[in-house]
């Protein structure tokens, strides 16, 4: 009977012990949970909690993913990450979304934009006391009443219009709409020519569109007039002629960082795209 009654305490207090075990582990995770985008995306490093949150806005023909070098440089770093999903439709509405995200999270954020992306943090970034810097790569830098489409066509250069294929499709209102992609067979030469062929392969299967209306929408707002700017210059891009980004640049008197490269610099050149973040980062705490 002392064997067994001695079995029987071993078990109880096994049973206890992963009990114990267990409402930790689901503590831990819903701690985790409701930590706040910045916090939850912290890179290594003892001293994560004071570094600014990065936060990546994609552009036009690219997703999230696009920024997925960066991020890892960043991380490496101890820089909290958080690369938003853009939704490709209008620079007010996407500034609208990425807006709600900013402050959702707490502390300093280095809030980063590219390509169509530069005309969304723009204006999300208006009145946004928690956004410390821009950073612009490749990217569009409107002044109010200026729109996309309108800074291209100012400057020689940009090979895309002849390389989109567009897709019309229907709004929730009634009203006709138009999305542009990039061919897949054009992909490569037109947004990426410095990455390697199979991964620009996979880039132009993955393309999201973007409503061709968001190409012509007028900006309301600059925030680059009254927050540190810095900018990636790439100037071998074909969809932004580089003279039109050093127009921009110049304007907003930016810390400009020129690199040959193509459109899709965060992707073939993620190591100077983070430095210059990270360089915005700490130039502002």
């Amino acid at each position: 009977m002392v064997g067994i009654e001695s079995s029987r305490k071993r078990r109880f207090i096994a049973g206890g012990a992963a009990a114990v075990g267990a409402a930790a582990a689901i503590g831990a995770f819903a701690f985790t949970g409701t930590a706040n985008a910045g916090t939850a995306n912290a890179g290594a490093g003892a001293d994560r909690f004071a570094k600014p949150t990065i936060v990546l806005e994609h552009g036009a023909f690219a997703d999230a993913s696009s920024w997925d070098g960066v991020i890892k440089e960043l991380r490496h770093d101890g820089y909290p990450v958080v690369a938003a999903a853009n939704p490709l439709r209008s620079p007010a509405s996407d500034a609208a979304s990425l807006r709600a995200l900013l402050n959702h999270i707490q502390g300093p954020v280095i809030l980063v934009g590219h390509s169509y992306g530069g005309s969304v943090i723009s204006e999300a970034a208006v009145g946004a006391a928690n956004v410390k810097a821009l950073v612009y790569v490749a990217a569009f830098l409107p002044e109010p009443g200026e729109s996309a489409l309108q800074l291209t066509n100012q400057f020689p250069g940009s090979t895309l219009p002849a390389t989109l294929d567009p897709v019309a499709f229907t709004n929730a209102d009634g009203t006709a709409g138009t999305d542009l992609y990039i061919q897949q067979d054009k992909f490569r030469h037109q947004f990426a020519a410095d990455v390697p062929a199979n991964q620009a392969a996979l880039m132009a299967a993955t393309q999201r569109p973007i409503a061709q209306a968001a190409l012509t929408e007028k900006a309301t707002a600059a925030a680059w007039e009254t927050i540190p700017s810095w900018d990636v210059v790439t100037t071998q891009d074909l969809n932004i002629p580089a003279a039109a980004q050093k127009f921009m640049a110049d304007r907003a008197h930016a810390h400009v960082t020129e690199v040959a490269a193509s459109h899709s610099v965060a992707v073939s050149h993620p190591d100077v795209v983070s430095d210059v973040v990270e360089k915005a980062a700490r130039a502002t705490r």
